[in-house]
């Protein structure tokens, strides 16, 4: 997703290559308790333009589903600092490829309130902890 301002961070990108059919992990990564194995908890229901919540460490977090392309992409609004996540899937047979993009950054010196922190500071600790959630425990959950 392009960024609307130039001084803004870029996107978290992580691309994997999941050992399972593509069917397998859309329904991971499209169903509220396939999302709860390796995200966080919530009350997901897909359907464009559904409002859910993702219980985060600092509470609920309010989401919107923006787009659903099955089996292969799903977007929605995270929280409310202007970020949104992107699943996307490519159909390699048995395997799966996956893409996860956190867009929506802003400027590395503005602060995101309920972190009480600088984006600079959150984007990296989040492009840690993606690492984390789609290399393992995206895997695990779908390789399993």
């Amino acid at each position: 997703m392009a960024q609307n301002n130039e001084n803004a961070l870029p996107d978290i990108t992580k691309s994997i290559t999941l050992e399972a059919p593509i069917q397998k992990v859309w329904e991971t990564v499209s169903t509220s308790e396939g999302i709860a194995k390796w995200f966080m908890p919530n009350d997901f229901q897909l359907k464009e333009g559904q409002e859910f919540h993702l219980q985060s460490p600092f509470g609920p977090s309010p989401c919107k589903i923006l787009a659903v392309q099955a089996p292969t992409e799903l977007s929605f609004e995270w929280d409310t600092e202007g970020w949104v996540v992107t699943f996307q899937l490519e159909d390699l047979g048995e395997k799966t490829g996956f893409t996860l993009i956190h867009s929506g950054w802003k400027e590395p010196n503005e602060v995101i309130g309920k972190a009480n922190e600088k984006s600079s500071v959150v984007r990296g600790k989040m492009d840690g902890g993606w690492t984390g959630i789609v290399n393992e425990r995206l895997r695990k959950a779908v390789e399993a």
